[in-house]
């Protein structure tokens, strides 16, 4: 017998306080719309903007979930628009308290919570740069980030203490503090100031917003640098896919993610109410959708497969539904069509990188004929394709899609090399950015996906890099090569399985490396399955022929 979702609803309450300067903000005939309209503006502006019009609008309410013996409750705490406000500018004096200054990188090691998302404001407010960290990182992979991105703060809660393992030496001048007022480190409820007053700051468009790291569990890993001006982009574009000020968002991935970002941002800026799930589970999804009359939600394609295999799916009311979003894996065209049978509104995949430039947008229920496809460039963006050599291809070619657009990263943070390989600059030295993936277009203009020449893996929406997985696994001592690859997985999409070459006379069994090297990975780059081969199919350049292996593994 399973328990029922249980519910009680808490809520944050601050004096309201305006420590922002928002002269130029508070005409009575400034609107939302004339702010939008601005070449530049923040997304700090934007909240306390909000926090005057409509202090007691409930910005964000959280769905904590918690399991026991008897089954899964859930607990919602909300925080209005006032009271964020509110909570942001103490964040933001307590930093400039302890010394911080433009540019300063601040970084975020924690689960989903309403705190988080003061925090991650109150570091823009005072022109800080916000380095969120996935909590199901190795520690090989948080000191990497941590050390690259030079970070003088670190706020994680006991979810992730797994730092804790580190050695002091490593991080000597990092200041920790538990932003859930945990004993790992200086409590979050002392750390914050009451003071609710810090000093302006005048954000201009080319300081770095946040840095987000894509890849790595050993080496040095990448960390995308995106403007301020981007981000701004990015809310400004908003309203073309729907998003206002009644807005009301359902989002159920980590806020470290570029998947959460680019619909928070958005909803929060323009006064809508973001209800965010710490975890997701379908039952509690459809619960808080009809509950909240949601109308925009933005979901990685296994959320929907396993939101579509829910046999209490037709049962909710989703009638509110306005707009559905998915990104950041493949989606299927069989999964679309279903989507659209189903659930009511408007269903759009977007094709894009955390890096930015190459932007795609397929309004589903627009064109139901090119499901197969990732729609048109969106507005603004400048999709070319390029052969090997880096020359432009001809119609209907297949070629490797670089993009440019208002949204496009500055680099990788510390790593101009790697910046350069990312980069492509056409005959008259516009820059586009390179997304290792092969596409061609059309005789209608739409895009086709074939191929990704990274062989990333893209598993429950999370990037995956198989050089990461091939490096752990070629460190054990009876492994000769190795090599990694994403098979189809109806529960994450993509999932990834190693093949790998024993040296002679090895002893190990395959379930024992598997359990070696998952205990090296991250949470999301463990191996499902793990194989042993004579010899790894090669081409005649000595080329590791992955599709081979991909196939040899289907069959």
């Amino acid at each position: 017998m399973r328990a029922e979702l249980k519910f009680s609803c808490i809520e944050y309450k601050f004096n309201r306080s305006a420590a922002l300067d928002l002269n130029r903000l508070s005409a009575p005939t400034m609107t939302l719309a004339d702010l939008l309209a601005r070449p530049f503006g923040t997304i700090q502006e934007l909240v306390a903007f909000a926090a005057q019009r409509k202090p007691d609008h409930p910005a964000i309410i959280l769905d904590t979930a918690k399991s026991n013996a008897l089954g899964t409750a859930s607990s919602l705490v909300s925080i209005t628009y006032s009271a964020l406000d509110h909570q942001i500018n103490r964040v933001a004096a307590s930093l400039q308290r302890d010394g911080l200054v433009q540019g300063d990188a601040v970084a975020i090691c924690a689960e989903t919570s309403i705190d988080y998302v003061a925090l991650f404001l109150g570091i823009l407010r005072v022109g800080g740069l916000v380095v969120p960290l996935p909590p199901s990182a190795s520690a090989e992979n948080l000191t990497g980030m941590l050390l690259n991105s030079k970070a003088k703060w670190l706020f994680l809660d006991l979810g992730v203490d797994l730092i804790w393992g580190l050695p002091a030496a490593a991080h000597p001048n990092l200041k920790r503090i538990s932003l859930d007022s945990s004993s790992i480190a200086q409590p979050w409820s002392s750390w914050l100031s009451e003071n609710d007053k810090p000093t302006s700051v005048d954000t201009q468009p080319a300081w770095p917003f946040n840095l987000i790291y894509s890849s790595g569990t050993t080496g040095v890993p990448k960390g995308i640098v995106q403007p301020c001006a981007m981000r701004w982009s990015h809310i400004q574009r908003a309203h073309l896919n729907g998003y206002g000020a009644d807005t009301v968002l359902l989002t159920a991935t980590p806020l470290y993610s570029n998947t959460t970002l680019p619909a928070l941002l958005p909803t929060l800026g323009m006064g809508g109410t973001a209800v965010m799930m710490a975890k997701f589970d379908t039952r509690r999804y459809l619960e808080l959708a009809q509950r909240y009359r949601v109308t925009i939600t933005i979901l990685v394609p296994v959320q929907y497969q396993r939101l579509m295999d829910d046999p209490n799916f037709d049962s909710y009311d989703l009638s509110a539904f306005k707009a559905k979003f998915s990104t950041s894996a493949p989606f299927a065209a069989m999964l679309k069509a279903d989507v659209l049978k189903r659930w009511p509104g408007g269903l759009s995949e977007v094709y894009g990188m955390t890096e930015g430039g190459g932007r795609c947008q397929l309004d589903a229920h627009v064109h139901p004929d090119k499901l197969h496809t990732i729609g048109k460039p969106s507005s603004g963006a400048d999709i070319r394709l390029i052969d090997e050599l880096g020359n432009e291809v001809g119609p209907g070619e297949a070629g490797e899609i670089v993009g440019n657009s208002p949204a496009m990263m500055e680099g990788y943070y510390g790593l101009p090399e790697k910046t350069r390989e990312a980069e492509w600059f056409d005959k008259t030295g516009k820059r586009f950015i390179r997304t290792g993936d092969i596409a061609r277009f059309d005789e209608d203009g739409f895009l086709i996906l074939s191929d990704r020449i990274k062989d990333m893996v893209i598993s429950g929406g999370f990037n995956i890099y198989p050089s990461d997985l091939e490096e752990a696994l070629d460190q054990h001592p009876e492994v000769k090569e190795s090599a990694v690859v994403g098979v189809p997985s109806r529960e994450w999409g993509e999932t990834p399985v190693g093949f790998v070459v024993l040296k002679p006379e090895a002893r190990v069994t395959a379930e024992e490396l598997r359990i070696w090297v998952n205990a090296k990975l991250g949470k999301t780059q463990r191996l499902a399955d793990l194989k042993f081969i004579e010899t790894l199919p090669r081409s005649e350049i000595g080329k590791v022929l992955k599709r081979q292996l991909r196939e040899m593994y289907s069959a």
